[in-house]
Formats: C-alpha cells, sequence, structure tokens
C-alpha cells in the first residue's frame, strides 16, 4: 500500500521508536513527503539503518539514541528538533516493547513496570515535551501541531496472556483522550492509532514465542486473512497528522482489518 499523498515540505516530524517496524514506515513516509525528521530509539543500530534509508530518500534527519522512559533522553530527542529546525508540526510515539506469554498471576512485577515505563510512561513523558514546544510556537493558522500516538487493538480487545502490555495500550489511549480535550482549543491535535496484526518484527517474535501458526492467526485476527503492513500504519499516520483530518481529534484509529468489528 502507499503512502497518503500529501506534502509535509514545510513540517518538522518526530517519531519515537523509529529503529524497526511501524516506527521506521512512518518515518520513511513523511521522509518521502517531504518533512524534515527527528528519529528517536534506543537501539543505536536500527536508528542508524533507518537513517540512511531516510536520508536516501532526499529528507534531512537526524538520530537521537533516546529511552523514551527516562525523561533527560526524552527532552533532548525532543528538543533537537527545535535546535535544528527550529519547530516541531508533527509528533509520532511509536516506541513500544510487548514480551509477555503469561496470565495476570504469573506477570513479574519487574516485567509489569518495564511494560509501563516503555509503552505508558515514554508516550507520557515524549507528549508532555512536544506539547511544550508546540505550545510555544507561533501557529500556522489556527494549528500549532499534530501529535499521533501507537495504540493497539488491546486498548480495546485484550488478548490472553497480556495484562502488563494491554494495561499499557489502555492507558496510551487513556493519556491520548485527555490531552486532546485539554489542547484541542489551543490549536494541538492528538490523537491515536490502533493498529492489528501488523507484520513486524516485534509480532513475529511474539508468534514465535507462542508457538502461533503465522497463517492461522493471521485468519483469525483479520478479516482479510492477512497480517497489515507497517506502510498501512504509516498511511494512517500521515492522514492523522495532515490537513486532510482537520476536524479529527481525541480519536483512536483502528486499522485492523476489521478485527474489532467481530
Amino acid at each position: 500500500m502507499g503512502t497518503f499523498s500529501t506534502s509535509f515540505a514545510d513540517d518538522v516530524a518526530l517519531v519515537t521508536g523509529a529503529s524497526g517496524g511501524m516506527g521506521r514506515a512512518i518515518a520513511l513516509a513523511f521522509a518521502r513527503c517531504g518533512a524534515r525528521l527527528v528519529l528517536a530509539d534506543v537501539d543505536d543500530a536500527g536508528g542508524a539503518e533507518t537513517l540512511a534509508q531516510v536520508r536516501r530518500t532526499g529528507a534531512t534527519a537526524e538520530f537521537v539514541v533516546t529511552d523514551v522512559a527516562d525523561p533527560d533522553a526524552v527532552q533532548v530527542a525532543v528538543t533537537t528538533a527545535t535546535r535544528r529546525f527550529g519547530r516541531l508540526d508533527c509528533a509520532v510515539n511509536a516506541a513500544a516493547i510487548e514480551n509477555e506469554q503469561v496470565p495476570l498471576h504469573e506477570c513479574t512485577l519487574e516485567n509489569f513496570e518495564r511494560m509501563q515505563a516503555v509503552n505508558l510512561r515514554g508516550c507520557f513523558l515524549s507528549m508532555k515535551e512536544e506539547i511544550a514546544v508546540m505550545l510555544a510556537q507561533e501557529p500556522r493558522g489556527e494549528h500549532r501541531g499534530a501529535i499521533v500516538n501507537i495504540a493497539s487493538t488491546n486498548s480495546f480487545r485484550p488478548q490472553h496472556h497480556q495484562p502488563a502490555y494491554t494495561a499499557s495500550k489502555h492507558g496510551v489511549l487513556g493519556l491520548t483522550r485527555s490531552a486532546a480535550l485539554d489542547y484541542a482549543a489551543r490549536g494541538i491535535r492528538i490523537n491515536a492509532i490502533c493498529p492489528g496484526s501488523i507484520d513486524t518484527p516485534m509480532l513475529r517474535a511474539a508468534l514465535t514465542r507462542r508457538g502461533r501458526d503465522p497463517q492461522e492467526a493471521a485468519q483469525r485476527l483479520s478479516l482479510l486473512n492477512r497480517f497489515g503492513t507497517p506502510e498501512e500504519i504509516a498511511a494512517a499516520t500521515l492522514w492523522l497528522c495532515s490537513e486532510a483530518s482537520s476536524f479529527t481529534v481525541g480519536h483512536a484509529l483502528a486499522v485492523d482489518a476489521g478485527y474489532l468489528s467481530r
């Protein structure tokens, strides 16, 4: 699938979780539409590869090693946008982990807290810095910026043996809606995407851990009998960041091949 055909030629975008999977696809989609980019991820090697791919499109970009659970690291990543490019127009918070395969009573405190630290605290810290920067900059018309958080279909319908991940993604949706309520009138649109089963290394690793057959999983989790692609999430992300979605605020957009409609 192609990306939404619009221009971000005057825009600066920040993407967390940019070292692979959906984050990389989102970064490349912005790059192909002309945005200048700050890429953030804890994975240095993956980030360097994404940076190289982005630059091959002709886009200007910078990669910042970022643990989104660390407030100082997040602040550095966000202020890199203003230091390098002068503003921040779009932010996509895609950094996340998922490594569960046990029910709640077997979930360790360490695993629960790590999941919240990356998936939920990381989203909170990123939004906190992004919103502050957007509020301080001159608006373009009525708009100061757009933020998209990558939640999950687990935000609505949990899978077995994913208590910590599900809790974190419910929290991401709560943060999205609360912030949308507070900042829409101040020119910042905030929305979420709830991906279904997207063919990423994280999904493939989860299937391997659970001993699941990928084809069976695709048929069970998708009305289209296939996994989605990171590029399909990227297309939805660009739409939510574009003026084409100017009346869309506080929305959780399911990109899930009908999984939640069952």
